[in-house]
């Protein structure tokens, strides 16, 4: 599941919404195992970012119709597109 688009604009919608503490608490190694088993709800929240073309205002209401597990899972996609992306932007 790739995120297309402005990956900072989702970064601060999650932050606005308080998403990016609690996951810098979680076992990461588990929830990729939860995503690997079941990995639909992940991608229904990947398809409405990728389809969003608004603000981060807009983002953020479109993100309040998931749970916050599902938004959890989406900031640690997020959170490892934006390392692969400034690696590859320094390796280049």
């Amino acid at each position: 599941m790739l995120l297309q688009g402005d990956l900072q604009k989702v970064f601060d919608a999650l932050y606005h919404m308080g998403v990016i503490d609690p996951v810098l608490e979680m076992d990461w190694s588990h929830e990729f195992e939860a995503i690997e088993k079941n990995p639909y709800p992940l991608a229904k929240i990947v398809n409405v970012v990728n389809s969003s073309r608004g603000g981060k205002e807009d983002l953020m209401e479109q993100l309040k119709e998931f749970d916050a597990k599902d938004l959890g899972h989406l900031a640690m996609i997020v959170a490892k597109e934006l390392v692969g992306f400034h690696s590859n932007k320094v390796l280049h």
